[in-house]
């Protein structure tokens, strides 16, 4: 009898790992069988529309590979991806609230967003500047004194000119648009004039305007801006699953791939090339994968 009660304890032991372990976003997923992905309607290269209304981009690609692991963690036959238009402003509150299990965009990580998201390691690293016509001669902050200055609603960027045009005592006129396209519109009418927005950002959205040869990005860099996918606070075993299929990439070379892919290379719709090489300090969190929030992390030593 003993031995028989000591053979149903092991074997209790034993088939505890075989029962589903999951918890909150990947139980939600394997139940549903879908992941929900937040996406940007005109975050080029990184999360956009397309000529066929597909969404397209450097995010947008990393973000299926990580749907590709979580479908082997969950040993599902399919996984379901869902697409939900994001803001710059709706973005945090509806990954907060779990609207959307990732958000796959252009967004910067900082010490103020942890409070109410994680990031998964960064993959893009940027500088806040400014875009205008080259007509208008504006080529750093002091220039814009009294003129209108438009940024997008919800991005660190509008916040920062808000509050460097306060201390400089600059007297403009800040602006807020609902996306970087309509933004980058109220510069191409004159409604603005200057956009201050993230250098590569801005770099996009010139490269495919009408008449790219029309604006200029000042070299004066307000703010160090590293990018990472959003994912859920307070759920660590979605994270290590997002985390690691990340540094994956980076340590096997496909990050890089997909870097050339969206950065060195025609993309749709156009077949613009934006020819950004990849910075050293984008190659430097390759090499040493970090979710900092802390812009000091980004500086290389000398």
């Amino acid at each position: 009898m003993k031995a028989l009660k000591f053979f149903l304890a092991a074997l209790a032991v034993v088939s505890v790992p075989a029962l589903s372990q999951e918890t909150g976003i990947l139980k939600k997923i394997k139940e549903s069988g879908t992941l929900t992905l937040g996406v940007r309607d005109s975050s080029i290269p990184f999360s956009y529309l397309d000529d066929k209304q597909s969404y397209q981009g450097y995010a947008i690609d990393i973000c299926m590979r990580a749907a590709k692991s979580i479908q082997k963690k969950l040993a599902l036959t399919s996984l379901n991806i869902k697409m939900v238009p994001v803001t710059s402003s709706t973005r945090l509150p509806l990954i907060a609230n779990g609207t959307i299990d990732l958000e796959c965009g252009s967004t910067s990580n900082n010490i103020d967003r942890q409070k109410q998201v994680s990031f998964a390691p960064t993959t893009f690293i940027t500088a806040n500047r400014i875009l205008a016509k080259k007509s208008s001669n504006i080529k750093t902050l002091d220039d814009l004194k009294g003129k209108n200055v438009v940024s997008t609603a919800g991005t660190t960027n509008l916040k920062q000119i808000a509050t460097l045009n306060t201390e400089r005592g600059l007297g403009m006129n800040v602006l807020s648009a609902r996306d970087h396209a309509e933004a980058f519109l109220m510069v191409e009418t004159g409604r603005a004039s200057a956009f201050v927005m993230d250098d590569i950002l801005l770099a996009s959205l010139a490269a495919t305007s009408k008449n790219p040869a029309d604006f200029m990005i000042g070299s004066e860099a307000l703010s160090v801006e590293p990018y990472g996918i959003i994912e859920p606070k307070h759920d660590p075993a979605f994270k290590k699953v997002v985390d690691d299929v990340f540094i994956e990439m980076m340590k096997n070379g496909e990050m890089s791939r997909l870097y050339s892919k969206w950065f060195q290379t025609p993309i749709p719709p156009k077949g613009v090339n934006l020819n950004v090489p990849m910075s050293a300090e984008l190659q430097a969190v390759i090499k040493n994968p970090t979710d900092s929030g802390d812009p000091a992390a980004y500086v290389l030593k000398k």
